[in-house]
C-alpha cells in the first residue's frame, strides 16, 4: 500500500471556478505544514469525485519544484503566486 494518503474536505461551492479558488486559499494557507501537497489539489463535484479537476499547474520547474499558479494560467510558470485584482 502507498506510505500516502489523501483528506477529502468537503466544502460548499456554488460552481467549479470558486471551488478551485477556494481550495487554493485552503492549500496556500495550509503550505505551512511539511506534509501537504498542494500541487496534488484537486476538486470534484460531491455526486461525481471521480471526475476532479487540477486548481494547480501541473509543472515541474527547472528545480524540481512544482508551478503554484492556477491550473489554466497563461505565460511562464512560478513559484510566486500571481493575485488578480
Amino acid at each position: 500500500m502507498s506510505e500516502r494518503w489523501v483528506i477529502h474536505l468537503p466544502v460548499v461551492a456554488g460552481d467549479l471556478p470558486t471551488a478551485q479558488r477556494l481550495a487554493r486559499v485552503v492549500a496556500h494557507w495550509a503550505h505551512v505544514l511539511p506534509q501537504l501537497d498542494p500541487a496534488g489539489t484537486t476538486v470534484s463535484a460531491e455526486d461525481d469525485q471521480n471526475a476532479r479537476h487540477w486548481v494547480f499547474c501541473d509543472r515541474t520547474l527547472p528545480e524540481g519544484r512544482r508551478c503554484l499558479l492556477r491550473a489554466d494560467h497563461d505565460g511562464a510558470c512560478s513559484r510566486r503566486v500571481v493575485r488578480r485584482r
